[in-house]
């Protein structure tokens, strides 16, 4: 249940980031599900493979490079998922950082009503 929820919280903060954002466009919601479901897929099995490829030029950065590998997931999900179109690379980039944003904020609010339904 709760990673239906987390995925959820995940397919409204891309729609949202998408609204905001020029350049990125999602075609509805289900799109919106693919995207959180591939990107999440790509993040778990791929990202850390890349950050520890990359290692070396992450600690020159300060761990900066990060980004970089954010911004090429959100690319490599926009080839794949039909229905999500990313225009460019600093737009990919942008759009991670603001997706993130989103997503941290949408999930303490879900913890927080979660707690208080405890009580």
């Amino acid at each position: 249940m709760v990673l239906l929820l987390k995925w959820l919280v995940m397919t409204v903060s891309i729609g949202i980031a998408a609204h905001l954002i020029p350049g990125v466009t999602v075609n509805g919601f289900l799109a919106a599900l693919w995207v959180a479901l591939i990107l999440g897929v790509v993040n778990v099995l791929i990202r850390p493979i890349l950050i520890l490829v990359t290692l070396p030029i992450n600690i020159l950065t300060l761990g900066f490079f990060t980004f970089i590998i954010n911004g090429a997931l959100v690319l490599l999900v926009s080839a794949i998922v039909k229905g999500f179109e990313v225009k460019d690379f600093l737009t990919a980039l942008i759009f991670s950082i603001v997706v993130s944003v989103i997503n941290y904020l949408l999930n303490g609010i879900v913890h927080l009503l979660q707690r208080e339904r405890l009580r």
